[in-house]
């Protein structure tokens, strides 16, 4: 049976328990469990089960210079990208036999900085990191002390550092021609501020660089989606505004297609009369009307990504093994009534 919380099994008991020395146990729960034999591994597994045993990751960490943690920075995890990456990441680390460790920045660079000096603290064995400040100090001293470390979407001009995220190139490209070829010709580009954010600052460079390769009519509206005043002003007047093209809303992630399309159903608007495209594909844009048309990030797969870039490093000291890299993954159009007039 199971120990009481009030008293945790120790390692000493599990080998009495197997019939085992107190180093075999050691190196069963290490890296070394392969030097057991299978009836060895066995007998402490089973002895492991019956008393509850939990080993203490952070103590063999310190023991042995191996925290088997590994360290994610989220700039906001109420994004619905984010807690979908974060899944591929979790689900990667834990085949490895590693812990994850999350930290919610919340937006706040200042927070940012005190989750860093924390992970580093945990003696974190790699990061992920969807930065929303400019940490390139507290990065590169990281860098330099040996921690392997992956962007996730986000630059950093000063970091040396993998980057793992979306073609937003490729992914805006995809999102023009197909609302060119449904037959909108006025479109209004819907994002958060891109300051702070390198995959924003892109996805707006390349619609200004797309619209105008194709002919197209644009404008843009980036401004905080809570300021919802603003919004359904911007999206009131570009839907009543006399035209002879038929117009579209181009979002630039899943929280810009949940503001607009609580914002086109507040006008009345019509989906497909008035048309509407997201990046990122949300459980609900099937659902909602004829549904949302999405371009649909591998989400699962950047996670993973980001956890193999890590291991890369990893397995490499920390040392230069080889420049780093960008990337990139390519999104998968999922059309739907949004933009079918």
């Amino acid at each position: 049976m199971p120990t009481t919380t009030q008293q945790r099994t120790t390692i000493l008991e599990v080998a009495r328990e197997a019939r085992a020395s107190k180093t075999s146990v050691s190196r069963y729960f290490s890296e070394e469990r392969e030097r057991l034999s299978p009836d060895m591994q066995t007998r402490i597994a089973a002895a492991a089960q019956r008393l509850g045993y939990r080993p203490n990751r952070m103590a063999s960490g310190l023991k042995g210079g191996r925290s088997r943690l590994i360290g994610m920075l989220v700039a906001d995890i109420r994004n619905p990208f984010s807690v979908a990456v974060m899944h591929g990441v979790e689900q990667a680390c834990r085949e490895r036999g590693l812990s994850l460790m999350v930290c919610n920045t919340d937006n706040d660079p200042a927070q940012e900085r005190e989750h860093l000096a924390l992970l580093a603290s945990y003696r974190v064995e790699g990061l992920v990191i969807n930065a929303v400040g400019s940490p390139d100090r507290e990065l590169q001293a990281l860098v330099e002390q040996g921690t392997p470390l992956v962007l996730l979407e986000r630059e950093l001009g000063e970091v040396e550092a993998e980057v793992v995220g979306l073609d937003n190139v490729r992914a805006l490209d995809m999102a023009l021609n197909h609302l060119q070829a449904q037959g909108y010709g006025e479109l209004l580009y819907l994002s958060e501020p891109p300051e702070q954010a390198s995959p924003r600052q892109t996805r707006l460079t390349r619609f200004h660089q797309g619209i105008a390769a194709r002919g197209l009519a644009g404008e843009v509206h980036c401004r905080p989606l809570g300021d919802t005043e603003a919004l359904h002003h911007a999206i009131g007047d570009f839907v009543a505004r006399p035209s002879t093209v038929p117009r579209a809303v181009l979002c630039a992630n899943g929280n810009a297609t949940l503001a607009a399309t609580r914002a086109l159903r507040a006008l009345g608007a019509r989906l497909g009369e008035v048309g509407l495209l997201g990046i990122d594909e949300l459980d609900w844009c099937e659902l909602v009307g004829p549904g949302i048309t999405t371009l649909a990030q591998p989400t699962e797969a950047i996670g993973r990504a980001a956890v193999e870039c890590l291991m890369r490093r990893r397995e490499g000291g920390g040392e230069r093994i080889a420049p780093a890299r960008r990337v990139h993954f390519q999104a998968s159009l999922i059309p739907r009534g949004s933009t079918r007039r």
